[in-house]
């Protein structure tokens, strides 16, 4: 945020816009593989979101052709949060990890090992 904001102003002078996006959870396959490898924790993370709802890839491709158009000109040193809500109920999308235990992040080591084979 500070960057996007510093550079705005920085540059603004000379005709370049900064805008940033600040994404909420957008499951790949390898990040929601490793972040959510069980279906208690992929609940975990929806339940943590007040849509309770993933984004979809279309939504963040669409804010980004927003920003970065003529539409949006009069836009500079913002950062759009895209989040279904999360960061207004509770920043921090992986704290509840600090409550896994020694045991289960062995089991979950060996499920992400899996999931490579």
């Amino acid at each position: 945020l500070a960057l996007t904001r510093s550079l705005a102003v920085e540059w603004a002078r000379h005709g370049i816009r900064q805008v940033a996006i600040a994404p909420g959870l957008f499951p790949t396959d390898g990040a929601w593989s490793r972040l959510a490898p069980t279906p208690e924790l992929s609940e975990k993370l929806l339940n943590r979101v007040p849509l309770r709802r993933v984004g979809e890839k279309d939504e963040l491709a669409n804010l980004a052709a927003y920003l970065i158009s003529d539409y949006a000109g009069y836009i500079n040193g913002e950062v759009v949060t895209i989040d279904g809500g999360e960061w207004l109920q509770g920043a921090g999308q992986f704290n509840d990890l600090l409550e896994v235990t020694d045991e289960e992040w062995i089991n979950l080591a060996d499920i992400t090992r899996k999931g490579k084979s």
